[in-house]
């Protein structure tokens, strides 16, 4: 009761002083609102274009392991492409050998994807992107389908002339009637369609959208396309590992040893391969956010310091207003903690004022829409906020709330 009398105590003052120096407040609260606001405007636009370019990478799957002749790397200028270009691509018979040897894996799959254009009738739609894969991609990489099936295991051991096309390319051939069961032509071949992709919408970047793609079977497309070899389309060879860290580093090592039996290098050699985890871009870009991030902080750390002298200033103004009320209060038995306390209280209600209303503001720019940017602010971001505010109102409020409670009753209440 002790506690909630105190609390109700310091609300009262909080608002008291409000209500008797408006201006004087909101000027000093001022620095609290626009650092919060700068702090957490900077991370949630920071966490929604992360979010949103770590999606235009969902392609490239989770725990997804592939297989090239150029492997990922930061290295920058110091980036030996040379000797990497002279290295032998994947082929289809290494994928039946990883398929049928390769234990720690869930899946193994293997896919190769062209640009072309996509006919029906006297409509067409440029810029599509083909890929054939094998009855083991679902296993590997979403396949998110609004409508019809996946490939049975005998369309594709049969190449048959089969196919899954994204939104965008079924609006636009087929704008009137339903797309599922029609036929699409590809490079003079006719293909019917059997499944329809959910429709992805715009993103950040225009990377591998699912609205623009067309699957078709492995088989199917090397009828239409040279694959492997130098000169050929390269196939991507992919495997998925578990979702434990020990997991994925184990297939990675079988998935080498493997490699290497299969294209007969000696011990002593390097691998003329490229094992690439997905994770790796993730990273990266979690990597460059987190620079941004930094920046949104000291941004916002000026004008938050700025805030908390402002609340200290109020806080030392409110003792000597109210130093005779302290003397009496002292005088009827009020605790040293109990003076502390309350404008402890009093600093952090303050304080929580302007990062609420730095966070308010962030709420209403986050129904803005910057372009195909979509920004949520997060309850994280929220917490944060009020979190900051309360230390910066605990920080701006001891040191007078200290020098309030340690006053003499008597010559407090003769002030």
């Amino acid at each position: 009761m002790k506690i909630l009398a105190l609390i109700w105590e310091s609300f009262r003052f909080a608002f008291s002083a409000l209500r008797t120096n408006l201006t004087r407040t909101v000027l000093s609260l001022l620095g609290v609102t626009v650092g919060i606001f700068a702090i957490i405007a900077v991370f949630t636009l920071v966490d929604s274009l992360e979010k949103n370019i770590k999606s235009s990478f969902d392609f490239l799957g989770t725990n997804v392991i592939n297989v090239g002749r150029f492997p990922f790397s930061d290295d920058g200028r110091d980036y030996p492409w040379w000797k990497y270009f002279r290295r032998p691509p994947g082929s289809y018979e290494e994928y039946e050998f990883l398929q049928e040897r390769l234990k720690t894996a869930e899946a193994v799959t293997i896919s190769v994807s062209a640009g072309t254009t996509v006919k029906a009738g006297s409509s067409a739609y440029e810029g599509t992107q083909i890929t054939g894969v094998v009855d083991t991609y679902p296993d590997v990489f979403d396949v998110p389908l609004e409508e019809g099936r996946f490939f049975t295991d005998s369309e594709v051991k049969a190449s048959r002339n089969v196919a899954i096309i994204g939104q965008e390319i079924a609006t636009t051939l087929f704008p009137t009637t339903p797309a599922l069961g029609k036929e699409i032509k590809i490079k003079g071949m006719k293909f019917t369609v059997v499944g329809l992709f959910e429709k992805e919408g715009e993103g950040l970047f225009e990377i591998s959208s699912k609205d623009e793609t067309v699957l078709i079977p492995y088989g199917a497309f090397s009828k239409m396309y040279y694959v492997g070899g130098r000169r050929g389309i390269e196939p991507t060879i992919a495997a998925k590992g578990s979702e434990e860290d020990i997991g994925l580093v184990a297939m990675e090592n079988e998935m080498a040893g493997l490699l290497r039996a299969k294209r007969g290098l000696k011990p002593k050699e390097e691998n003329n391969f490229a094992l690439n985890k997905t994770e790796f871009v993730q990273n990266a870009i979690g990597s460059v956010f987190d620079v941004i991030s930094a920046a949104g902080w000291v941004i916002g750390g000026f004008s938050i310091l700025v805030g908390g002298f402002g609340i200290a200033n109020i806080m030392f103004v409110s003792v000597r207003e109210r130093t005779n009320i302290i003397g009496i209060q002292k005088s009827l038995g009020a605790k040293n903690y109990f003076i502390l306390f309350q404008f402890l209280f009093e600093a952090v209600f303050l304080s929580l004022i302007g990062g609420m209303t730095g966070i308010i503001l962030v709420y209403f720019l986050s129904f803005m829409q910057l372009g195909s940017l979509e920004l949520t602010l997060s309850f994280g971001n929220i917490i944060l906020g009020l979190g900051v505010s309360s230390i910066i109102g605990v920080v701006s409020g001891i040191v007078p709330a200290t020098l309030a409670a340690r006053l003499d009753p008597v010559e407090a209440i003769r002030a």
